[in-house]
């Protein structure tokens, strides 16, 4: 008898993964089209932790985080991201969805939106680009 234990022969198969038709409604995650956005910031110190756009034209919207910000930036970006969805599937268009989210000063993320801060872009890689800046 041997000592090693059998290796499951599925673990060397390459996945798949397909999104499913009926699955959650969402914005599109890119778009070559004018934005708006706004900044977001930590609740404790006032870092940019990264950027929420959004394009009603191609029915888009997204978060970038800010890389300068770190892994705290990316971690927020489940948040934003599920708000979004959540906008989507009650129907706000994406401007609509921008600004109830700048409306609401201490949503329950560890960012906020920096007031004042919603302004227009010609795209989401111009929006992209200001995330990757240092």
């Amino acid at each position: 008898m041997s000592s090693e234990r059998p290796v499951n022969p599925r673990f060397a198969e390459d996945m798949w993964f397909q999104e499913a038709p009926d699955g959650p409604q969402r914005y599109q995650d890119w778009t070559d089209k004018p934005v708006r956005y706004f900044t977001v910031v930590d609740k404790q110190g006032g870092a940019v932790l990264g950027y929420v756009w959004a394009c009603d034209e191609d029915e888009a919207a997204a978060y970038e985080p800010r890389q300068a910000a770190g892994p705290r930036a990316v971690n927020e970006g489940g948040f934003w991201i599920r708000r979004l969805r959540n906008a989507k599937e009650r129907g706000l268009r994406p401007f609509q969805a921008l600004a109830e989210f700048s409306a609401d000063p201490d949503p329950a993320g560890k960012g906020r939106p920096l007031p004042g801060s919603l302004t227009d872009a010609p795209n989401a890689a111009a929006v992209k680009a200001i995330a990757q800046e240092a």
